[in-house]
Formats: structure tokens, sequence, C-alpha cells
């Protein structure tokens, strides 16, 4: 029983620790339950009392106004065609691109990932003009092609990809190619399921980067009809529907655009998760 009992010391020190994580969640999580709070307050009580939590009285008025005095239901929608053909786009362009990179031998291939890397470190803000002319001079602008196609693939889900596919062994498609399947059916029917927890994590990022994509929607459209939720949560908070603070309708609405992003993450966190110890039992 004695060789069970702790040291005070760290005791102390597993205590101090807790109580610092615990201090830094809460930090972390009070900008959130401040605009949950607010969303569900009064507008007259948000605006003499906006750092409280606590909504006195309850009221759900802003959520009824988010949907009755803006055009919520529309955002919401091109949010979600936008996202989710993006997301698509990116599991199956970012995925064939890494494995090219990964496994195919041609001419340029380090160049090409070179570049594709450089693109990482280039800050958005310098494409904003070259990205207006290019989609101008093509005729796009102010379309939905001209929300999805620039953002159909990136560079991280490229490098993500490539790094996940050489970690798998070659043994495995030399296998496949002695039975007769060609390159395009190695990696479609045997490397691509494998690849299960990088197409899950970059799903993840794919659909919660698409679905905060602000930046790209400024260059992009300028119809209020084409606005995504970002977008048209920018001009509702810049004063679209007139005076006053009107915290409760854009907060609520600011809650409402977080909700999806959040399902997604945790349900894939999930099989993210079981994805990997999957992996980790083959290996």
């Amino acid at each position: 029983m004695a060789g069970n009992k702790k040291d005070p010391r760290s005791l102390a020190s597993t205590f101090a620790g807790y109580c610092i994580l615990v201090f830094f969640a809460l930090v972390f999580l009070y900008p959130f339950v401040i605009q949950i709070g607010n969303s569900l307050k009064t507008e007259a009580g948000a605006a003499a009392n906006p750092l409280s939590p606590i909504p006195d009285p309850l009221s759900f008025a802003g959520y009824a106004r988010a949907f009755a005095d803006t055009d919520m239901p529309l955002w919401l929608g091109n949010s979600l065609l936008v996202t989710v053909i993006v997301t698509a786009g990116r599991l199956l362009l970012d995925s064939m691109a890494g494995y090219a990179l990964a496994r195919l031998r041609f001419r340029g291939r380090r160049a090409l990932f070179s570049a594709i890397i450089a693109v990482l470190a280039v800050p958005g803000v310098v494409l904003f003009i070259p990205k207006f002319l290019v989609l101008n001079q093509l005729g796009i602008y102010d379309s939905y092609t001209a929300l999805i196609l620039p953002v159909i693939a990136d560079a991280a889900g490229v490098f993500i990809m490539k790094q996940f596919f050489e970690s798998i062994p070659v043994s495995v498609e030399e296998a496949a190619r002695i039975d007769g399947a060609g390159t395009f059916r190695t990696f479609w029917s045997v490397v691509l399921p494998m690849a299960r927890p990088a197409l899950i994590t970059l799903t993840v990022i794919s659909f919660q980067g698409t679905w905060n994509e602000f930046p790209h929607t400024l260059v992009a459209v300028q119809n209020p009809h084409l606005f995504t939720l970002p977008r048209g949560l920018a001009d509702l908070v810049s004063g679209s529907l007139g005076k006053g603070t009107q915290y409760p309708l854009k907060l609520g609405a600011a809650v409402l655009a977080t909700i999806p992003v959040a399902v997604i993450f945790v349900v894939f966190q999930r099989y993210f998760v079981r994805g990997a110890n999957e992996g980790s039992d083959k290996g």
C-alpha cells in the first residue's frame, strides 16, 4: 500500500498543471461564451452589459431576426454548395497530385514540388489583384465558377497527401501491379483506401477553410445573391441593416455559422482517431 502513495510534490505539481490548463481553457472559451450569451439577450440587455455571459432576460429574437431580416438562408445555401464542391474537388485532385509526386518519376518532379511548397509561403493578400484580373479576363467574375474554380485544389492538401503516400510501403503497390493493376487502378483501389486518415484530415481542413473563406469572395463576386456566409456576415457587421449595435442579431448569425464546422469537426475527429488506430494495428 505504501508503494501506491504519491509524493506530495508530485501531487502539487499535477494540481498546478491542471489549474494552468483550466485557466487557459477558460481564457480561450470565454469569447465563445460571450458570443452565445449575447446572442440570447435582448437588444437593450446586450448593449448595457455586453461582457456578461448570462442573458437576462433570455431572448431568441436575435436568431429569429437572423432568418427574417437578413439573407441568411441564401448565404447558408451558397456556402454549403461551394464548400461541398470544393471539398470533394480537393479530395480528388489533391490526392491524385500527391500520389503523382510521391510515386511517379517524371522530369521536373522535384521542381514542381518545390513550387508547391513555395506557394504555401506566399501571403494570400498578394494574389488579390492578379486573381481578380484572371477571373475578369476569363469572363467568370461574379459567378459560382469564380467562387469554386480558383480554390478547388490547394498546395497544403497536395503536401499532406504526398507525405502520407510516401509512408505507405512500396511493396503494396508492387503486389497490385503483379496482379495486373495499372497506375490509376493501383492508386484508386489499393493506395487510396489506405489513406483514409489523411483523407479525413484533408476533409476537415478543406471544409473548415472553405466554409470560413472570406478574402477570396472579396475578389470573386460582388452580386449579393452570390454571397457566401462569411461575406454576408461581414456585410451584416458593417452595418447594412442600419443604426444600433444589434449584438443579438450579429452574434446569433455568427453562432449559426459556427455550428456546421463544429459538427463536421467532432464527427470526423472520431473517425480520424479510429482510422489512425487501424493504421497502427496494421503496421
